[in-house]
């Protein structure tokens, strides 16, 4: 079996964060979350790495950052614009959010022919998370009539920010270890030592905190690519109007799940999840890396 892919999404706004969080420096000698990221892919056994970016930011992007990783693996560039819509379909002028993570794996279509692991750029998943996924999808399916692909959580009493509330997917997950279903929870904070999550109708549901969530650190056959397509054509014809809508990466996953074309494999790791979704929360980010180069689980330059 060929080598599994990494894809990057890196074209996210950073509304919250106040600025680009994907060329933003945190490693101690100026390094990107992003390049952590590759560092770790690299390590267990990643090849090929495809970023997905917007044109606006990619030849900064590609300058400042990308250049020293360039020399250790393959990385290819694809671009996620509005204009990206099926046939028949124009951006609407009053739209200025990018149509969301399902949409940005589906602009690189044409680089993908091998089993695929996601994630999101402004996350740290820690060396043990990649070396789980890549295992996974270097494996051969069993040869069942039904696909499968993979899932890698986190606890999400280790998923927040003091910063503010997080957006999370807390994940069902049967007595097999296979995922039943993602329920998205766009309000979660914590106060004192309790966990809430603010419902659509404002009212509080309080969590435990050992909730498993997702952070869109996922893996892939190249098939769920058309099963994207179809969702994402469905979800145009229902929201073109409406500026707010994206389409979501663990929606179109649900789909898969529920419509029995395949299964998702949730896998355990022993690394620790820290990433930024605050200005706030870039002193915490550089401290956890400085902390990790100290014990010697990175080096002090990640390419020297």
């Amino acid at each position: 079996m060929m080598k599994p892919t990494l894809l990057i999404l890196a074209a996210g706004m950073g509304s919250r964060y106040g600025g680009l969080k994907q060329i933003s420096r945190f490693g101690p000698s100026g390094e990107t979350i992003i390049e952590y990221s590759i560092y770790d892919a690299i390590r267990a056994g990643f090849k090929k790495v495809v970023v997905v970016l917007r044109k606006s930011f990619a030849d900064e992007f590609m300058r400042t950052i990308i250049n020293r990783a360039l020399k250790k693996v393959n990385i290819s560039f694809v671009f996620q614009e509005l204009e990206n819509l099926p046939e028949g379909y124009v951006v609407p002028p009053d739209r200025v959010k990018p149509w969301g993570t399902g949409h940005a794996i589906l602009m690189a279509e044409h680089e993908i022919d091998t089993p695929f692991a996601v994630i999101n750029a402004d996350d740290c998943y820690g060396a043990d998370s990649y070396r789980v996924i890549f295992d996974f999808l270097s494996m051969p399916q069993t040869g069942n009539h039904i696909e499968e692909y993979c899932l890698v959580d986190y606890l999400l009493k280790n998923t927040l920010s003091e910063s503010g509330s997080v957006a999370r997917g807390i994940c069902q997950v049967d007595h097999d270890g296979y995922l039943t279903d993602i329920v998205e929870h766009k309000n979660i904070f914590e106060s004192g030592n309790a966990y809430y999550s603010v419902m659509p109708d404002q009212s509080k549901q309080e969590l435990t905190g050992d909730e498993h969530v997702s952070m869109n650190m996922m893996g892939f056959l190249p098939s769920f690519i058309k099963h994207l397509k179809n969702y994402f054509r469905d979800f145009i014809r229902l929201n073109i109007d409406n500026p707010a809508a994206e389409f979501y990466l663990p929606v179109a996953l649900n789909r898969v799940i529920h419509e029995g074309l395949a299964r998702v494999r949730v896998l355990s790791t022993d690394s620790r999840w820290f990433g930024v979704t605050y200005a706030d929360d870039r002193k915490v980010v550089a401290e956890n890396l400085r902390d990790l180069v100290n014990k010697g689980i990175y080096p002090g330059n990640l390419w020297e």
